[in-house]
């Protein structure tokens, strides 16, 4: 028996449009005359059976439905698109083979942890690195291996002062057997995190001895960049880097140009975007080329 269900222009809207806000929907757009669409049927009949509760198959007669499949595009078949939140989010064209096809749903679909991860990434905004971390072994339960999910923990971690397992998930996440079955797609982020365990350091120092040893003249190379590395290792991110910045006023060759690398670092760490990135980039082109 098939898994799916068949919709027409009439239905379409709302079984599939609005339907995917509550489930996913993988709308496969086929016509009886198509001998790879009668090969791709059976295999996605066999795959939504496989992934039951994660999305709904529907099927389109293009024959019967040619003004849909214009409206989304459909220009040979079978297309198949899957549909979130009302839109589609993913497609493909073809009759994939069963192995390629069940990596493409494991890698388009959702994931189950989605809300717990939701809820971790609002924890995390709060400062709660404790509580983000309990909704995130929550989701792990129904996930384990998703990316949003080890992001996220690389963060709560890294906030924890729990270094060396935030890293070992970095490197996980970099892994060779990683890139291969789930490749990264949110490198931008991941190259962030591990720009913030690269500033982590303890969070107890004297920050007021620290600055009172910065502040010396004349200027102290090793002062100013043990303030500017602890004002980092806390988050305190626009005072370290300007610290870092008074570093390579006062002496740009110290520890092999440490203010200017200290900054870029930060900037990693902020995802190199941002009004305090821009900021600091343009004093610091000035510092360097006056």
């Amino acid at each position: 028996m098939s898994a799916a269900i068949a919709v027409t222009a009439a239905d379409f809207e709302a079984v599939v449009v609005e339907g995917s806000h509550r489930l996913p929907v993988l709308v496969d757009f086929w016509a009886p005359w198509c001998a790879p669409c009668r090969a791709l049927a059976p295999v996605l009949d066999k795959l939504a059976a496989e992934f039951a509760g994660r999305f709904t198959l529907a099927k389109l007669d293009t024959d019967q439905a040619p003004d849909v499949a214009g409206r989304y595009g459909v220009r040979g078949i079978p297309n198949c698109k899957l549909f979130v939140d009302g839109r589609v989010a993913d497609e493909f064209t073809g009759a994939l083979p069963e192995r390629q096809l069940r990596d493409w749903l494991d890698n388009a679909l959702p994931s189950r942890a989605g809300p717990h991860v939701a809820s971790a990434l609002g924890r995390l905004a709060a400062g709660d690195a404790h509580g983000a971390l309990a909704d995130l072994d929550r989701g792990a339960a129904l996930d384990p291996s998703d990316e949003s999910l080890l992001l996220a923990r690389v963060e709560a971690l890294a906030l924890l002062g729990r270094a060396d397992e935030a890293q070992a998930i970095v490197d996980e996440l970099e892994s060779p057997h990683r890139a291969r079955t789930r490749p990264l797609r949110d490198a931008r982020r991941l190259a962030g995190l591990k720009a913030k365990l690269a500033l982590a350091g303890p969070a107890s120092a004297d920050l007021v001895a620290l600055a009172r040893a910065a502040a010396a003249v004349p200027p102290d190379g090793a002062a100013k960049l043990a303030y500017a590395q602890a004002l980092a290792a806390r988050g305190d991110y626009e005072a370290a880097l300007a610290e870092y910045l008074a570093l390579v006023a006062a002496d740009r060759a110290f520890g092999d140009d440490a203010g200017r690398k200290g900054m870029l670092t930060v900037f990693a760490a902020l995802g190199n975007d941002g009004d305090l990135v821009r900021r600091y980039r343009r004093e610091l082109a000035a510092l360097i080329n006056r």
